[in-house]
């Protein structure tokens, strides 16, 4: 039996989207990106949300209108708090623009950041932390909220792997930051053909994502503007620039999409947490295995386990097992990104590292997708427990 990565989500719903969007003629971002957009704000009680062609690319403009914030701008040199575990794009917008990264560990049972060593990172030039909740599963993010309050920094919650999780207090992931960004690939949780979206409550932000989104220009403004005067020259004012921005605007099939996967994601979720209750059965009890411990309700993106390292386990003899049995895996995120060589091109502080080594080292994960994965879990489990004896 095959047991892949990722699975379509797609239905009769979606096809109908696409053809409705190519009968109307329109096919850059227009109004099914904007309800989208607003969909999406309104089921995260959130003021307002930013579409944009990927998850990374959210990263990217959230990061930049930082940098033109009319009060506590970033700027180049300053310090940002981060998990030493995530996805490469989580990291590469802090490099683009000069920015330095003490990266912090994980905990060995959840794989998010460490809010216990988050004080030990801190100094006088932090402007910023970056929380973000791996694979499904909730950071702590009421904590590490209330730390940036405490101490005056922008908070920002890369959420591109963990859409509709919930804390314990049933609030939903995405909705604590100054910028909360979001991933629409074809393995989340909604797939929109690729697709990202920020949310803020924030005007002054959102005018400035906006901009940098669309060249850094003034057209897709609403009125008043947060951050610049609309001036009578209507033939200026059609391409008037004021940011250095990118072109990272979405396709109007990808808003048309995701109105659609907005409707299923509940069941979508729904399902996947069964998946994650046959998992948890599995894994959970055996010592062999670590997983992850949630911290209120994991949206159940993938899989993750960590090998035992107390018992000297042997990855790549199970993988290659799994690989053997067509099981797909992947490491967990992206694994401890300081190892990777990439890194000698950032500015960085190490704390500490020593879980996400470990994560790294030892960890894994199998898909998870909205439909039935019992035969596939109960194999899995199978070919390592035959593999790990």
């Amino acid at each position: 039996m095959s047991y892949k990565l990722a699975s379509s989500s797609w239905g009769e719903e979606e096809l109908k989207a696409i053809q409705r969007v190519i009968k109307s003629d329109r096919f850059s971002m227009g109004s099914e990106v904007t309800a989208f957009e607003e969909d999406f704000a309104a089921w995260h009680n959130v003021k307002y949300g930013v579409m944009v062609n990927s998850g990374s690319s959210a990263n990217l403009i959230s990061i930049a209108s930082l940098f033109h914030k009319n009060i506590k701008p970033l700027k180049r040199g300053d310090e940002v708090i981060v998990p030493a575990i995530s996805w490469s794009t989580t990291y590469y917008p802090l490099q683009q623009y000069g920015l330095k990264i003490k990266f912090v560990d994980v905990e060995i049972d959840s794989f998010n950041i460490d809010v216990t060593k988050l004080e030990d990172a801190l100094t006088p030039q932090t402007k910023l932390i970056i929380a973000v909740s791996i694979l499904g599963n909730p950071a702590a993010l009421d904590q590490i909220k209330n730390f940036a309050v405490d101490h005056d920094l922008y908070f920002m919650e890369d959420n591109c792997e963990s859409l509709g999780a919930e804390l314990p207090d049933n609030s939903k992931t995405g909705t604590f930051g100054d910028l909360n960004t979001f991933s629409f690939f074809f393995s989340h949780h909604i797939a929109t053909m690729e697709g990202g979206m920020v949310l803020t409550n924030d005007e002054e932000l959102f005018h400035l994502l906006r901009s940098m989104r669309n060249h850094g220009w003034t057209r897709d403004l609403p009125q008043p503007s947060k951050i610049y005067e609309k001036s009578e020259d209507d033939f200026f004012e059609a391409y008037r620039f004021i940011l250095p921005g990118y072109n990272v605007r979405p396709i109007e099939m990808a808003g048309a999409i995701g109105r659609e996967q907005l409707k299923k994601l509940p069941d979508f979720i729904q399902k996947r947490r069964r998946n994650l209750f046959i998992f948890q059965n599995l894994f959970g009890a055996d010592k062999r295995f670590i997983i992850q411990k949630e911290y209120g309700k994991s949206s159940a993106f993938s899989f993750p386990l960590v090998l035992n390292p107390e018992l000297n386990p042997k990855r790549k003899k199970i993988l290659q097992a799994l690989k053997k049995a067509d099981v797909e895996y992947r490491i967990i995120t992206g694994g401890c990104f300081p190892r990777h060589d990439v890194i000698k091109y950032f500015d960085y502080e190490i704390m500490s590292i020593e879980n996400a080594n470990i994560v790294h080292d030892y960890g894994l994960f199998f898909g998870n997708y909205p439909v039935d994965l019992t035969n596939e879990l109960n194999q899995a489990y199978e070919i390592m427990d035959k593999t790990f004896k």
